[in-house]
Order: structure tokens, then C-alpha cells, then sequence
């Protein structure tokens, strides 16, 4: 059940249970900060004992709103070079598939959600997607970083012979910040517009393993002073608090520009994404939403708002 749906059930006919209500939107992923600010703003009111769910609603709606951007930035691009674009994360999250899901948007066959339906699923029949022909169409290149798992590698191959993609890849244990230089210099000896890295998951509060995707960070840099162009966590939004925790420590060792989230059709909360928004202001640029390569699209507050709460 959404949110909001629950939340509309339970005070259904009675008043407001302020605790009752603080551990809702506490559990809803929402955390402590927002939640206090939606029960500071209700508890303000002149009339807050005569408060109906309707109001407790609008109010964590316009609280949300006020925190998500209204749109999602483009991928950046680098002019006349190659863009490279870290794709990181702990084990699990989905991060090889993911990187496959924005390789295929990047190529323009992937799309956005379908308004006409309020589905977070893209429409896949270019007829059908609106604005179709401003989609973005690019070259990608992929470059298998993750060279601790022989299985993500060879994942990944897979994903690029269906994608039709070159793939940079290496013996399983090889130094992952030299595959990762040796695959930017050939994207741009090909002229690629982009190079997608999917590295190795790991525990965030490993600092030997954070410092290894430093490592990769200064040795793109080496090529490219602004590379990477984009560094994107891969959040699995049934994770809950945990995925702050994963946030927190990855935007201290790396600096992100977005998430993706997996997972968010399967969770009844999802308020994980704004709690990230709030405290690191790190924005949801891409949701998936199951393992197809169209099951992904760019984030949309709107449909947030009415597809997740």
C-alpha cells in the first residue's frame, strides 16, 4: 500500500495521533528532520486539533515538493571528449544492470515516464513516447571496473553485446583505475560521447575500498580534469535508512552528482529519496523499476508524489 494511502486509513474518522503519526512518516524512510518539520508546520496552525487527515496529507506533500527539484539535471556531457560517468554502490543494489538500463537511455532507445498513464515505467514504442524525437542519442562505451567479481564482468559483456556496445574489460583481479584509464583513452580515440564505469560494489564503511574508487577518480582526472562528469550511487530503495548511511559516506569519499534507485516500484515508502535530497542535496536523476532495459527512467517528482506516496 502507498504512504499515503496507509496514512489516510489509519486516522480515517478520528483525530490526529501526534506520536502515532511522527512514527509513520519516521517509518515511511521520511527521517527525523523532515518528519519534524511536517509536525512543527500541522502543530503552527490556528486549528491544528481540528486537523483532518486531508490537511496531514497536503502538508507532508508541500514539505516533499519544497525538497525534490522540480526537474531532474541532464547527464552532463563533455564537449569534443569522452564524458565519464562513475557508477558505484554496495553489493546488491543492481549497479551492472543499471549501468546497461543508462547505456541504452543514453543511446536514446530508453525513455520517460508516460504521463498519459502516471506509470513510472517508460513508454517503449517511440510512436506512443511524446517528444520522442529529442531524445538524447549517443555513443557509449562500457568499461567492466567491477574486476573483483569474474561474474559482473562477464554480466556485463553480455549487456553490451545485446546493446551493441563496445565493451573495455580485464582479467579478473586487474587494477580497476587502469581499466578504467586505458578504457577512456580508447573511448576517445573513437570519439565516444560517453564511458560508463561500473565498478566493484562495496561496503561503504570500508575505507580501503573507498580509497580505491579515489584512486579511479584521480586517475580519470589525470585524462580530463573534470572527469568523472557524473559519479551516481545505485540505492536500493528497500533499504530504508541504510541507504542514507550509504549516501553519507560515499558523497564524503567521491563527491556524487545523483542516485539512481532501484527497486522503488517494489517499496511502499521510497521517502529514502528525499531524505538524501534534504541532508546531502544529492538529487534521484534515475528510478528502475525492474530488470528489463526499459525499466528505467528518469526521475520525475510529479509522478513521486503521485505513483510512491
Amino acid at each position: 500500500m502507498k504512504f499515503l494511502e496507509s496514512l489516510a486509513k489509519q486516522f480515517a474518522g478520528k483525530p490526529i495521533d501526534w506520536d502515532e503519526l511522527e512514527e509513520m512518516l519516521i517509518r515511511a524512510d521520511l527521517g527525523v528532520p523532515i518528519t519534524m518539520r511536517i509536525l512543527k508546520t500541522l502543530q503552527e496552525r490556528e486549528a491544528w486539533a481540528l486537523l483532518g487527515i486531508g490537511d496531514v496529507i497536503k502538508a507532508v506533500r508541500e514539505e516533499i515538493a519544497r525538497i525534490l527539484p522540480r526537474d531532474p539535471a541532464q547527464i552532463r556531457q563533455a564537449k569534443g571528449k569522452p564524458a565519464a560517468i562513475l557508477i558505484v554502490g554496495v553489493n546488491g543494489t543492481g549497479k551492472t544492470t543499471s549501468t546497461a538500463k543508462l547505456a541504452h537511455y543514453l543511446q536514446g532507445r530508453g525513455g520517460s515516464p508516460a504521463p498519459s498513464t502516471g506509470d513510472w515505467r517508460p513508454v517503449t514504442d517511440a510512436k506512443q513516447r511524446p517528444g520522442s524525437s529529442s531524445l538524447p542519442r549517443h555513443s557509449v562505451m562500457l568499461a567492466a571496473a567491477d574486476t573483483f567479481r569474474a561474474a559482473a564482468i562477464e554480466q556485463l559483456d553480455i549487456w553490451s553485446k545485446k546493446l551493441g556496445v563496445e565493451i573495455v574489460r580485464g582479467q579478473h583481479g586487474a587494477d580497476p583505475a587502469a581499466l578504467c584509464y586505458e578504457g577512456y583513452q580508447t573511448a576517445a580515440k573513437q570519439k565516444i560521447d560517453f564511458l560508463l564505469c561500473d565498478t566493484a560494489g562495496r561496503q561503504h564503511t570500508k575505507a580501503n575500498l573507498m580509497a580505491e574508487l579515489q584512486k579511479i577518480r584521480r586517475t580519470l582526472g589525470k585524462l580530463d580534469a573534470d572527469a568523472p562528469q557524473e559519479t551516481l550511487l545505485v540505492v536500493d530503495a528497500s533499504t530504508g535508512s541504510n541507504a542514507l548511511s550509504q549516501a553519507r559516506e560515499f558523497h564524503n569519499a567521491l563527491g556524487l552528482t545523483g542516485l539512481i534507485v532501484t527497486k522503488l516500484d517494489g517499496s511502499g515508502k521510497g521517502g529514502i529519496v528525499v531524505a538524501i535530497q534534504d541532508e546531502f542535496g544529492i538529487p534521484t536523476r534515475f528510478v528502475g523499476t525492474g530488470e528489463k532495459l526499459d525499466d528505467f527512467a528518469p526521475f520525475n517528482r510529479k509522478m513521486y508524489l503521485e505513483n510512491l506516496l
